[in-house]
């Protein structure tokens, strides 16, 4: 014990990077557990939506969308997402996941979904390019 107090207090640079560090690492998993929605890989995603009843949002951009998304899949945009659009309404009665090109920006869906009073959402981790990597089949029509 003696040596490490010793050795933090010849090195309070590397002390301080370091309770920085597990600080951070602290911070983000109390926010990952208390963001209301879940991140799932592909076959975790390929559970769920075998479950069943399972809607499949994919916020990609129209031209990315169009190269491929997972069969079943409905297009919104992200602009949509507000108390006022029907359809968001309908979604967020049953189970969602969340999906866009790699993954980022389905978050910030999420989030939205969760504002607006949805109970069970998801996010595909990695987006359409994970699920592709996966070698999971991807829809063109």
């Amino acid at each position: 014990m003696e040596q490490v107090i010793e050795f933090a207090g010849n090195h309070g640079m590397l002390v301080a990077g370091f309770a920085a560090i597990v600080l951070l690492l602290i911070w983000t998993e109390i926010s990952r557990r208390t963001r209301g929605y879940t991140e799932l890989s592909p076959p975790q995603a390929v559970q769920k939506i075998n479950q069943g009843e399972t809607t499949i949002i994919d916020i990609s951009p129209a031209a990315d969308f169009s190269k491929g998304h997972l069969a079943g899949s409905k297009h919104v945009a992200l602009s949509r997402f507000s108390n006022q659009d029907p359809e968001i309404e309908k979604i967020i009665t049953g189970p969602v996941l969340v999906v866009c090109k790699n993954g980022q920006t389905a978050h910030q869906a999420a989030a939205k979904l969760v504002k607006l009073g949805a109970a069970d959402v998801a996010v595909l981790k990695g987006g359409v390019t994970s699920w592709a990597a996966d070698q999971y089949p991807l829809s063109r029509k």
